[in-house]
């Protein structure tokens, strides 16, 4: 995730659960752990297998594991490995985790047996401190890097050539847009033609985000695109040159691409194309929008899909598709970690293996549209072939298969995730909630940077 992903209600109350563990300094504990501390379990790094324990992995936003909107990978997991019950803390927001997992590393309390990590936090847990804290699976029985797309496993793989997380999704981007809004303001509907009009170009999808603000027959109150900064998210990831260099330096402040992202999402907030949300905001008024119609496209990771239809809800089947983005780019996508200080690693360890195997991330695409990053997974007839009933005669599958297949990466940083959180939450979003003035808002983040990150 994600990101960031999963059904919003059900997304909602584990949410809340995990917000108040996450941020407590004591953190969560497992049910085993608890009756550890009472003396009355076994206290080794690794139970028996006969042993009853519970398994907590912390993660943000939905991973589409989960029994009640996922894949109900957990109750099959269960199943076959009756002793282990799985509780999933999440929260939904990103930075928020983020911080909070760091806290917990540092003080090597508080963690879940897993935890994930998003890709744009990646580049700072591989550095010695943090990777230091969690499972090589380079030493695992059955790991092969070689298993995920070629830039997934890179991503996890310290200097020294450690690998501290297995790939979960990628997130290669599309266009998701209300068919029923572009027909009434008079756009093409067709995504083929849609793909076609914009290819290569983010300033051409502006244009067209431009024809709907002047049409007259657009719906009331509805704006082109439900946020500059997932506009900016989606454009930055399609440049080769992002954050930060090879070497892992900041260069935002003089990265082209991060200056075309720049740009093309001020243009849109400058010119009202955008209608100022957060996405995956903790109060939800992001989630509640999609039903009140407040936008006609989010720029849209395949792990966005899911939250598309659960936040649309059923009067919105059918009436969203998905169309390939003007360039494609890689946005979040995620890794299971283990930390060495839980006392159920080897089990840990060997669920992490589980969800991400090829099988079960073709079920999590198919139930809810987290692409897989393993090769085998989207080389797979139930991926390339998956039209997803909330979209019909969409075809999913090759449209971010075929995405996550050209993604060419650009250089991820300790701190990009930092960067990515202030530029999006300080810089563009103060512009749609104050109407901060384009050159104030950059300036702002860019102070705003430099008094948080430290290199």
């Amino acid at each position: 995730m994600r990101t960031s992903g999963r059904t919003r209600k059900a997304a909602v109350i584990a949410v809340a659960g995990l917000a108040a563990c996450a941020t407590l300094i004591t953190g969560c504990s497992s049910d085993s752990d608890k009756k550890d501390d009472k003396g009355s379990s076994d206290s080794s790094s690794s139970s028996s297998s006969a042993e009853n324990i519970t398994l907590h992995v912390g993660d943000f936003g939905s991973f589409g594991y989960d029994d009640k909107t996922g894949a109900a990978l957990y109750a099959e997991y269960h199943k076959l490995h009756p002793n282990i019950t799985i509780v999933e803390d999440a929260v939904a927001d990103g930075q928020q985790y983020w911080n909070s997992l760091k806290l917990h590393l540092t003080q090597n309390s508080g963690l879940d047996d897993i935890q994930a990590i998003e890709v744009g936090y990646i580049g700072l847990a591989i550095q010695p401190n943090l990777a230091s804290k969690f499972v090589d699976f380079k030493t695992v029985d059955g790991f092969n890097a070689g298993d995920w797309l070629p830039y997934k496993e890179k991503q996890a793989t310290t200097s020294d050539g450690k690998v501290i997380g297995v790939g979960t999704d990628a997130g290669p981007t599309a266009i998701c847009y209300n068919k029923d809004a572009f027909q009434k303001a008079g756009l093409p509907t067709d995504r083929d033609t849609l793909a076609t009009n914009w290819n290569g170009d983010w300033q051409k999808f502006i244009d067209l985000g431009k024809q709907f603000a002047a049409s007259k027959t657009a719906p009331k109150g509805m704006k082109f695109s439900d946020s500059g900064s997932g506009l900016f998210n989606a454009v930055l990831a399609s440049q080769p040159t992002q954050y930060s260099d090879a070497s892992g330096k900041l260069i935002y402040d003089t990265s082209a691409g991060v200056q075309t992202a720049w740009n093309i999402a001020t243009e849109a907030v400058q010119d009202g194309l955008t209608a100022g949300y957060q996405q995956l905001d903790p109060a939800n008024a992001w989630a509640a929008a999609f039903k009140t119609g407040k936008f006609a496209t989010v720029t849209c990771p395949s792990w966005m899909v899911g939250l598309v239809a659960t936040n649309s809800g059923d009067a919105g089947k059918g009436k969203w598709d998905v169309a390939a983005p003007p360039q494609v780019g890689n946005w979040g996508g995620s890794f299971l970690a283990v930390p060495k200080s839980g006392k159920h690693v080897k089990e840990a360890t060997a669920l992490a293996q589980w969800l991400t195997a090829s099988a079960q991330e073709i079920k999590v695409f198919q139930k809810f549209g987290n692409i897989p990053s393993s090769t085998k997974a989207l080389d797979d007839p139930a991926v390339q072939n998956l039209v997803n009933p909330y979209f019909p005669d969409t075809p999913m599958g090759k449209i971010f298969a075929s995405a996550a297949k050209n993604i060419t990466p650009a250089p991820i940083g300790p701190w990009d995730g930092n960067v990515k959180d202030i530029i999006t939450k300080n810089g563009i979003l103060d512009m749609e909630k104050r109407g901060t003035a384009k050159d104030k808002a950059w300036s702002n983040a860019v102070k705003q940077i430099k008094d948080t990150v430290v290199e």
